[in-house]
């Protein structure tokens, strides 16, 4: 890089100035954020009911279910982007300016949620049986395990894929600006280039950013799961001296009791 003059200074010296920042990288990644913001907030719950409906016991719910998962997962990415714009072109009133953000996040929201029903069921199929048999024995119905036994314990397990799951919707919003023009991180780096003429440059530093953005989201998800695994192993509150003195004399109580009565 040095022979061919890529470290000079003036190559280097615009991302030291706040115009290449306001003006390209931060509005490109706020457009990135908000489209992998969108997709997730949005494939994550989708996903999970298709997940659960996968493992339906009506035949029908889970044919379609799988149906829908097998066939959004087997088509690439770029190609439901492609698809949802011409769909937004043809078919809906969007306007020029927002249809690469609809076709970006309905590509991903479509994959991404295929994915992610694959990734509940195998958390759910991934706890113990005893816990669906535990709940069968108290009278609880099949929809109320699910809610408020089964997901809730498979969360731990899930986290570590969703967040892997989230870190690829995240790059793959770059797809959008290279094939529909979708001003993302990506994109704003070749306008970013063109203008300051440091190719190189750009490339590296968008990669950085996209190295600690990525960073930042794999570090909050092993703290939330670190603090779910913590509060899951808490099973109830601490009890003081007094406590257990009074429980003590309650045990003692009823011990009394029981044997006048037997005698």
């Amino acid at each position: 890089m040095d022979d061919k003059g890529q470290l000079e200074w003036s190559l280097w010296k615009p991302f030291t100035e706040s115009a290449a920042w306001t003006t390209y990288l931060l509005p490109g990644l706020a457009d990135t954020l908000k489209a992998a913001s969108l997709a997730m907030v949005i494939a994550l719950p989708l996903g999970a009911v298709l997940g659960i409906a996968r493992m339906s016991d009506h035949r029908w719910v889970r044919a379609s279910a799988g149906t829908v998962v097998e066939f959004f997962r087997a088509i690439p990415v770029l190609l439901l982007m492609l698809f949802a714009n011409e769909f937004f072109a043809r078919s809906t009133d969007v306007s020029t300016e927002d249809r690469p953000m609809y076709a970006v996040v309905t590509g991903l929201v479509l994959y991404n949620a295929s994915v992610l029903a694959e990734v509940v069921r195998a958390g759910i199929l991934a706890l113990p049986r005893g816990q669906t048999e535990a709940a069968q024995a108290i009278g609880l119905r099949k929809g109320q395990t699910m809610s408020t036994i089964l997901l809730p314990q498979a969360v731990t397990v899930m986290l570590p894929a969703i967040v892997t799951q989230l870190v690829v919707i995240v790059k793959d919003t770059a797809l959008g600006g290279v094939m529909l023009g979708f001003t993302e991180l990506l994109n704003a780096r070749g306008t970013l280039a063109a203008n300051y003429a440091n190719v190189i440059q750009s490339f590296i530093v968008v990669a950085i950013i996209y190295i600690v953005l990525n960073y930042l989201i794999t570090s909050f998800a092993s703290w939330l799961e670190a603090r779910l695994r913590r509060s899951k192993r808490s099973t109830g509150v601490a009890l003081g001296p007094d406590d257990v003195h009074d429980l003590n004399a309650a045990e003692v109580g009823g011990t009394h009791g029981a044997g006048a009565d037997n005698t």
